[in-house]
């Protein structure tokens, strides 16, 4: 009994202990923890593979082989990262199926798995933007308040006071946002697409790009004030104001002249 009793007194105890607590602690905390949302998975060397036979059968026409592009037919893609090839593929936009003044929006003709093999084929060409995650792009977790005057400064004057598109010079045009994937959104921004300006980390920080997610998100939900009149902003609600107030001061002024005479 004395022995056992000292053994409980050794002064190597408490760290035996405490070493203990440490794992069972660990332990538990690994089984019930909740798993954290993984980004997308690493490519591989057989999807880059694979991404470049697909880039050769469907891009290398205009992109040429080694995506260096060809002069006055198609820009180098070594450089413009897995987010330029994830939005321009996913979107439709490319393969084009004619030469205009710009890519429209359409379906798109590969499956995801193709798609993400080929934005790895090119983003293992140089180093550029990847495509964003799931918490990037996360309109709930975006200030919709500060989104509303981040696009104003940044972006209404092309697409529209709430981002319903609008013309531009030569033939060209800024989409419609309402209903596009936050993904596609961030990617555009990162990207710049077309007549668009790239909005790097340090123009607009990725907190405030999901910012603009969260505000574009917000004008699907329908206008609070009731008629949407366009959602072209206030110049509707001025123009409407000033033909039913035109109007009923006309009416007002018959009607006061038809009883003077």
């Amino acid at each position: 009994m004395k022995a056992l009793i000292a053994r409980r007194h050794h002064r190597f105890a408490p760290v035996v202990l405490l070493a203990l607590a440490l794992v069972v602690t660990g332990g538990v905390y690994a089984a019930f923890s909740p798993a954290p949302a993984s980004a997308a998975s690493a490519p591989t060397e057989t999807d880059i593979d694979m991404g470049q036979a697909l880039f050769r059968a469907n891009c290398a026409t205009c992109h040429g082989t080694d995506a260096a592009g060809r002069t006055d037919v198609a820009p180098s893609l070594v450089g413009v990262g897995a987010a330029a090839v994830d939005f321009q593929v996913s979107t439709g936009r490319m393969p084009m199926m004619a030469n205009t003044v710009q890519a429209p929006a359409k379906p798109t003709v590969f499956t995801e798995e193709q798609i993400q093999q080929m934005a790895a084929y090119v983003a293992s060409l140089g180093a550029g933007p990847a495509v964003p995650s799931d918490d990037q792009v996360d309109a709930a977790q975006g200030d919709a308040a500060n989104g509303m005057a981040l696009f104003r400064t940044n972006c209404a004057m092309c697409h529209g006071a709430v981002g319903q598109g609008g013309a531009l010079s030569g033939g060209k045009y800024a989409p419609n946002l309402l209903g596009v994937e936050g993904r596609i959104i961030y990617e555009a921004m990162v990207t710049g697409p077309q007549s668009m300006p790239v909005f790097n980390d340090a123009t607009v920080t990725p907190e405030e790009k999901r910012d603009i997610i969260a505000y574009l998100d917000a004008q699907e939900q329908g206008s609070p004030g009731g008629a949407t009149l366009g959602s072209i902003g206030p110049v509707a609600e001025g123009l409407w104001a000033w033909v039913v107030g035109i109007g009923l001061l006309i009416v007002a002024a018959v009607w006061i002249g038809a009883k003077s005479s």
